[in-house]
């Protein structure tokens, strides 16, 4: 596709003396500190974002690694009792014939938590040293974390179902293990981490390197 003219700056509403909500999305006057609508307060920019982003995400990494390390699930029955971890226990699923359960666990256990440690980390080291994708696609990146991160606790609501199910006194009972607390706050860290990037930056930066509509 090709442009007719020339190409326009990117503008954003701080040049224009502008500030929106970032909870109800209503623009108002920069001079406002307290929207009008929601009554939520109102910053142009969150300056110390970059730095709350790192370290939520880093608390969220330091536990996803035990989550993995430690039982998710610990199931007595009257003979034994058997302790598995999240890949452990997709596994175990897949060998009694349940792929798509085993499937959907490792999927959104291991694979979701991975892709938005991945993503949140591209997008914040892009505010610094750039990045070859465009900041349209950048902000969908961003979006899709942001939606996908509603499922990251199906893992947790499996185990949950699963120890209110199988409750038999002493034939068999299934109980979470610390494996579950530690991928809870993973997921909870890592939601946070999200939730504090400010996107307004990726298209500062994109304007500070002359950035134009026409490039996107």
């Amino acid at each position: 596709m090709e442009f007719i003219g020339k190409p326009e700056s990117i503008v954003s509403a701080k040049d224009l003396n502008l500030v929106a909500c970032d909870r109800c999305a209503k623009v108002w006057p920069i001079s406002t500190t307290t929207c009008g609508r929601c009554g939520h307060k109102l910053v142009s920019r969150h300056t110390r974002s970059l730095s709350r982003v790192w370290a939520l995400w880093v608390f969220g990494f330091m536990c996803y690694i035990p989550a993995n390390l430690y039982p998710m699930l610990k199931t007595r029955t009257l003979f034994q009792e058997d302790e598995s971890t999240i890949i452990g226990g997709a596994v175990e699923l897949a060998h009694y014939g349940n792929f798509g359960i085993a499937a959907i666990i490792i999927f959104a256990s291991v694979f979701i938590p991975l892709g938005k440690f991945w993503a949140i980390a591209y997008l914040a080291l892009s505010i610094k040293s750039g990045s070859r994708l465009s900041t349209h696609r950048r902000q969908i990146m961003y979006e899709i974390v942001e939606y996908i991160g509603r499922w990251s606790m199906i893992d947790i609501f499996v185990v949950a179902i699963m120890s209110a199910l199988v409750q038999l006194n002493t034939l068999a009972s299934i109980h979470p293990g610390p494996a579950s607390i530690f991928f809870a706050l993973s997921v909870i860290f890592t939601m946070l981490s999200a939730q504090a990037f400010d996107l307004r930056m990726i298209w500062d930066a994109r304007a500070a390197e002359g950035g134009s509509v026409a490039n996107e």
